[in-house]
């Protein structure tokens, strides 16, 4: 199987592509990572939210530390002016929403993924796949033009909204635009907001401020008034009156770097694995960016998808396919979760007339005063709460005699966790890892065994 040229051929080097390239690499798999923009080229910044379950999930890594450096924790988050989620009560050693540029992300992740061996090769763009019982093959073309041809065992689409994979695979991304003419831009700020992340809806607005941490903040806003296509010019002054509109001030916004308009869609592919091909992210699914969960919920894909492509292609899954169509069983719920949340997010910041006003005013109430309510909905943004079915649900960072959890968790590797003094055999599972971290209880009066996924799931 050598003479494929790549394992696995990742398109698409955002957060998603990057973390899962770098977890194959580090599996000791052979991994390439194409992306079409030019080296030196960032991604646009859209996200500034880095959730609990995300920095779980780069602790695992060795990364989590690091990030949390670059940002400023959010312990309380307000929706339309009020108090709405206090994160300080999540079960997690991060309780709370990190706010960071999406760069920073990148950056700690392709410095893991370059130090993992991942071939990185930017300018590169995908036009064409084909796929048979044994491999992969990609038509590509590089930085000069030049078509080329790939081979590999595996292919993921990390490729965004405008997946070039999900487009040559023929699948459908089936929703609509659930908000239009959104403006953005990034600016100055003569006046600093009263809060850290700012949002707000008002009769025909709203607006979100976010900063950079450098001087510069992130604007984006929405005005029922000026519903035009994408391509209308848009100026300072238009966003200026939103946020006026949505806040009371502008906060003396001046010097925008650059400033945009674009729609915001709700979009699901109905398959995330066709044969040899994946999906993960917004190649398949895109919602809209209310609770800050786009790339939290990619990041969270890769991590599903990672160890099972790897347990595959080291032939320790006795069933494949099961064990890659459970990535699909697993995470398109979640996908659909997201959209369902973040849509109702949206569609109460749009809320027009005194009716459904006061719904989002009682929606904030239930947030803040209804435990129950409060947790469930704390535990779905942040994806503490996520599980996958009764039988695989998160394991928070367990002290353990050896260290903790989420430390031993950064081989990679299954960890067999069992009381001291005993040493036993794996249960049941369709995967027979080779390698496996054993460890046992600080607490002496624990007595059950627990094997925990790459991932951090029960088993």
């Amino acid at each position: 199987m050598n003479h494929l040229d790549t394992d696995v051929l990742v398109v698409g080097a955002g957060p998603t592509g990057m973390l899962l390239a770098g977890d194959l690499a580090a599996a000791g798999l052979r991994v390439t990572l194409l992306e079409r923009r030019p080296a030196g080229i960032s991604n646009m910044t859209r996200a500034f939210a880095v959730h609990a379950r995300t920095l779980e999930q780069l602790d695992a890594r060795g990364l989590a530390d690091e990030l949390v450096a670059t940002g400023t924790p959010l312990s309380r988050l307000r929706i339309f002016g009020r108090p709405a989620l206090d994160l300080s009560r999540l079960p997690s050693r991060f309780p709370y929403l990190l706010v960071t540029p999406q760069y920073e992300v990148e950056r700690v992740l392709e410095r893991r993924a370059r130090s993992t061996g991942v071939d990185v090769r930017y300018g590169t763009e995908l036009r064409g796949l084909d796929q048979d019982t044994d491999r992969v093959t990609a038509e590509i073309t590089g930085p000069d033009g030049t078509p080329t041809t790939l081979h590999a065992h595996y292919l993921v689409g990390t490729d965004g909204v405008r997946s070039a994979v999900r487009t040559a695979l023929g699948l459908p991304f089936p929703g609509t635009a659930v908000i239009r003419s959104l403006v953005l831009a990034d600016v100055r700020l003569a006046e600093e907001p009263e809060d850290l992340l700012r949002v707000n809806g008002a009769d025909d607005a709203f607006a979100f401020i976010a900063p950079f941490g450098d001087g510069w903040y992130r604007v984006m806003g929405w005005n029922r008034a000026r519903q035009v296509p994408d391509t209308e010019p848009v100026d300072l002054d238009e966003l200026r009156e939103i946020t006026r509109l949505a806040f009371g001030t502008d906060y003396g916004m001046h010097d925008a770097r650059w400033i945009s308009r674009f729609h915001s869609d709700e979009r699901q592919a109905p398959a995330y694995r066709v044969g040899r091909v994946l999906l993960a992210g917004d190649a398949a699914h895109v919602h809209s960016p209310a609770g800050g969960q786009g790339m939290n919920t990619g990041l969270q894909d890769a991590a599903n998808l990672s160890w099972k492509l790897a347990a595959v292609l080291h032939g320790d899954a006795p069933d494949p396919d099961a064990l890659l169509d459970s990535y699909q069983a697993e995470r398109h719920p979640v996908g659909a979760a997201v959209l369902r949340s973040s849509g109702a997010i949206i569609r109460l910041a749009m809320a027009r007339g005194p009716l459904l006003r006061t719904a989002r005013t009682l929606a904030a109430q239930l947030l803040t005063k209804v435990p129950p309510v409060s947790a469930k909905a704390t535990g779905m943004i942040s994806g503490i709460g996520i599980s996958y079915g009764r039988a695989h649900r998160r394991v928070p960072d367990l002290r353990l005699r050896e260290g903790r959890l989420y430390e031993l968790l950064r081989a990679g590797e299954f960890v067999l966790i069992a009381p001291e003094g005993t040493t036993p055999g794996l249960p049941a599972a369709p995967t027979t890892p080779a390698r496996l971290v054993r460890a046992t209880w600080a607490d002496p009066t624990l007595r059950t065994t627990l094997l925990v996924r790459p991932d951090s799931y029960t088993y």
